[in-house]
């Protein structure tokens, strides 16, 4: 996974916040369903809308409208920042921003992240925050420590006790010591 997880929603969170703000100073009477739409076809925003998060706030424009009045608000984008660093987002959610693009991160890591989603969901309240994704990635690295020192252990053990599957020729250290008081 990624080495800094803690940033992982806020970078999403600052992805979406950066859209909006990019789409609503180009709208100033509100930012509508059809402005979004509008503002992703032109060709001048090409280089400066990151369209994955203009997608994403597209295709959950009725979500983000909590109030119904057709407009997202400063108000209800700031809500939105403050639901994702504070409760996390969902594995629909997640898959949707990763199927558009708009998560920002490695192809590997979502994965990682989309395989693992129950076992992250610590408090299986269906949504992971950046807390529980680091959780995650403390606890596998722990374990992977852990492994490498049990698989070092075993192999060790079989250097000192001798290996029953290793040709007659190879000796333990055990084996070498009363060999050689035998002589």
């Amino acid at each position: 996974m990624a080495n800094n997880n803690n940033g992982i929603l806020s970078g999403i969170t600052a992805g979406l916040t950066n859209t909006y703000s990019y789409l609503a100073a180009q709208y100033p009477n509100g930012l509508t369903l059809e402005n979004i739409t509008e503002a992703r076809g032109k060709t001048a925003n090409a280089n400066l809308l990151n369209n994955s998060f203009a997608s994403y706030l597209q295709n959950n424009f009725s979500t983000l409208d909590k109030d119904g009045d057709g407009i997202i608000t400063a108000e209800e984008m700031n809500n939105l920042s403050n639901m994702i660093s504070t409760k996390g987002l969902t594995k629909a959610e997640l898959t949707q921003l990763y199927a558009s693009g708009s998560c920002g991160l490695s192809e590997s890591t979502m994965t990682k992240i989309l395989e693992h989603f129950d076992e992250m969901d610590t408090n299986h309240d269906g949504r992971i925050t950046s807390a529980e994704i680091s959780a995650f990635d403390i606890n596998a690295s722990r374990m992977e420590v852990e492994d490498q020192f049990n698989n070092r252990r075993a192999t060790d053990m079989s250097v000192f006790y001798g290996d029953s599957s290793a040709s007659s020729d190879t000796y333990s250290l055990l084996s070498y010591k009363y060999k050689s008081n035998k002589s």
